[in-house]
């Protein structure tokens, strides 16, 4: 069932990403470079949507907490992503953008995928070298999450229920999205 599961939400992804534009990467190039921002909109109101439905889902009790995986974070990972950053940058594709345009059959993606597997390989190749130094280093005790929920893991803003802060931060993502134009002419 969770194969299933994961395939229809995996499905329904790359259709609102293909329905939003986030499989051009001119589009995700634009935003980029502040000319077009319906992307941004898109990404800001998911993410508050999403946030929302999570934290009320899990402070009614329809989400058990205990079935989410809070990963370690090493120092590496903000380096990780400063390079995910850069190629995103410069292909217009993050790797579920790419996996959707491949779906489309846009050959960009396809060699976009291909680097992604390809770095992924390199990576495989260099962790030996990599695993005892500083980079492999847990960030705060390494699970973390920013706000109390109903998990063993220790929170960054103490005292404060998750849901409030996810609420708060979903009214904020949804209120600067409403208020941003939809491109720099606009």
């Amino acid at each position: 069932m969770n194969i299933i599961s994961a395939l229809c939400l995996g499905t329904l992804f790359g259709f609102v990403l293909h329905r939003v534009g986030a499989t051009n990467p001119h589009l995700i190039i634009d935003m980029l470079r502040l000319k077009d921002f319906h992307l941004a909109k898109a990404i800001l109101l998911g993410i508050a949507f999403a946030s929302s439905l999570l934290f009320i889902g899990m402070a009614t009790g329809m989400i058990d907490p205990g079935h989410l995986s809070v990963k370690s974070s090493y120092w590496g990972v903000p380096l990780g992503g400063v390079i995910l950053g850069i190629g995103w940058a410069l292909a217009g594709y993050c790797p579920g953008t790419a996996v959707a345009a491949l779906g489309e059959g846009r050959k960009d993606g396809a060699v976009f995928v291909l680097g992604g597997l390809a770095g992924a390989f390199a990576y495989m190749l260099v962790f030996a070298k990599i695993k005892n130094t500083f980079l492999m280093d847990k960030i705060s005790g390494g699970k973390v999450t920013l706000a109390q929920t109903e998990s063993s893991y220790d929170a960054l803003i103490q005292g404060v229920p998750g849901i409030i802060v996810a609420l708060a931060f979903a009214m904020v993502f949804a209120l600067i999205a409403w208020k941003m134009p939809k491109s720099e002419e606009s």
